[in-house]
C-alpha cells in the first residue's frame, strides 16, 4: 500500500505542476519542454516505486495512476464548481481588435506570438479579431469581426 500513497502524491504532484506551468506552454512543446516532462517523469517514477520493480509495484503504481486519472475527469464533469479548479477557464487574449494585456500578462504570452497564431490561421491582423479565447487545452480561438 505504499506503493498506492506514493503514487497518489505523485499524481497530485504533477496535477500541480501542468497547472502551474499553463495553457500555453502544454500546447507548445519545445524540445527543452519535452525533455523537462520525461525527466520529470522519470524523477516521479523513482519516488512512485523507489526500488520495487516487481509485476505487483508495476500494477499498483500504474493502476493507482489510472484510476486517479479516471476520478479527476470524472469529478470536473458530475460536479460543475470544480471544472475551474480542474480544468480551468477560457481566457480573453484580444477584444475587438486589441490585446487584453493583463490577460497577456497572467499568461505569459506576447501579442507577437497572438498575430503569428492568428496569421496561422489565415487571420493578416488582430484589427481582424473580435475575440482571441485561449481554450482550456491551450488552443486560440480567433472570432472574426464581421
Amino acid at each position: 500500500m505504499d506503493v498506492v500513497g506514493r503514487a497518489t502524491v505523485a499524481f497530485l504532484f504533477i496535477l500541480l505542476m501542468t497547472r502551474i506551468v499553463g495553457r500555453r506552454e502544454l500546447s507548445t512543446l519545445q524540445p527543452f519542454d519535452l525533455i523537462l516532462l520525461v525527466t520529470l517523469g522519470d524523477l516521479v517514477q523513482q519516488g512512485v516505486t523507489q526500488n520495487d520493480f516487481s509485476l505487483t509495484g508495476l500494477v499498483l503504481a500504474a493502476g493507482t495512476i489510472g484510476v486517479l486519472t479516471v476520478v479527476f475527469s470524472y469529478l470536473p464533469w458530475r460536479f460543475r464548481r470544480l471544472r475551474p479548479l480542474l480544468e480551468g477557464v477560457p481566457v480573453i487574449l484580444v477584444e475587438n481588435g486589441k490585446t487584453v494585456d493583463k490577460n497577456l500578462d497572467r499568461q505569459r504570452l506576447t501579442p507577437e506570438e497572438i498575430a503569428a497564431e492568428a496569421r496561422l490561421q489565415n487571420i493578416p491582423s488582430l484589427e481582424d479579431v473580435r475575440w482571441a479565447v485561449l481554450e482550456t487545452g491551450g488552443q486560440i480561438s480567433f472570432i472574426k469581426k464581421d
